[in-house]
């Protein structure tokens, strides 16, 4: 049964009812490949070609470990599934909450170890002198609300097994404008350059990754909640198991991206990359 923004997991799914059940995360997906454009719009547009080039340069390696929060999310998805379906639901939400946390600490030991080798990190993906400033300065930024990301990829998995994907619609749609707002505020008209479309991406990402975070935490009728629980190694395990050919993916389209970006830059240079960005 799918009342107003509940879908019940447990009813008899008709091809309209399907329908309805996909639409909310395909809206999801499609948002926010339309809203990560524009970083790259706005920097092209008002700070130039060197630091879009740069932009486009530290994305994929920002991409790839905003991966491992897809892997969470969807190997973790599918055994907390399993445990609902079978009525363990304090077991469910103990293993939740397990990958949540274990997602957290990740992401702080990546973004503190990218942080401070983010000079490194863009001289590897082949960054100029010229775009190296520009390249240091978007990745260092972007790490600071990495963790939020992360959590911004799994929590969309888990939403959708907690009944609510318009919610997750819901939070990406705000995210959203709140990143293209802040682009047109702080690139347009504050002139911060390329550091303004990078506090405008975190911010974004914060919220994507705080309110679902919160949500979990502090609900009383969600079928999912954020509780105590403890290490199991073999639940890390299974989850990053099931999940890891969704992190495979998204790996392997950040390598062709650096690769690409390696070659365009030895043959033709920062317009090269920019391009490609386009």
């Amino acid at each position: 049964m799918i009342k107003g923004n509940s879908i019940q997991l447990s009813a008899h799914f008709t091809y309209k009812k399907m329908f309805r059940f996909v639409l909310a995360p395909i809206c999801t997906m499609l948002f926010t490949s339309i809203y990560g454009i524009v970083d790259g719009f706005f920097v092209s547009n008002y700070v130039g070609n060197t630091a879009f080039a740069s932009l486009n340069l530290v994305m994929p390696y920002i991409m790839m470990i905003a991966s491992v929060g897809f892997m969470f999310g969807s190997g973790g998805n599918a055994l907390v599934s399993l445990h609902l379906g079978l009525g363990e639901k304090k077991k469910a939400n103990e293993y939740f909450s397990l990958i949540v946390y274990t997602l957290i600490g990740i992401g702080v030991v990546l973004a503190a170890v990218s942080f401070f080798l983010a000079s490194s990190i863009s001289r590897l993906l082949g960054a100029s002198e010229a775009m190296l400033p520009y390249g240091v300065l978007y990745l260092r930024i972007n790490m600071i609300g990495i963790v939020f990301y992360m959590l911004q990829n799994l929590f969309q998995n888990f939403l959708i097994t907690a009944e609510k994907p318009r919610t997750g619609f819901a939070i990406t749609l705000i995210a959203g404008c709140t990143n293209m707002l802040l682009d047109w505020i702080l690139v347009g008209i504050c002139g911060l350059g390329i550091a303004g479309a990078a506090w405008a991406t975190v911010t974004s990402q914060i919220v994507c990754g705080i309110v679902p975070f919160t949500y979990f935490l502090v609900s009383k009728s969600s079928i999912l909640k954020l509780t105590g629980t403890r290490f199991e190694a073999r639940v890390i395990a299974k989850t990053c198991g099931n999940g890891v050919s969704e992190f495979l993916s998204n790996v392997s389209a950040s390598i062709v991206g650096f690769l690409y970006n390696l070659q365009l830059l030895h043959y033709v240079g920062e317009n090269g990359v920019s391009a490609y960005g386009v």
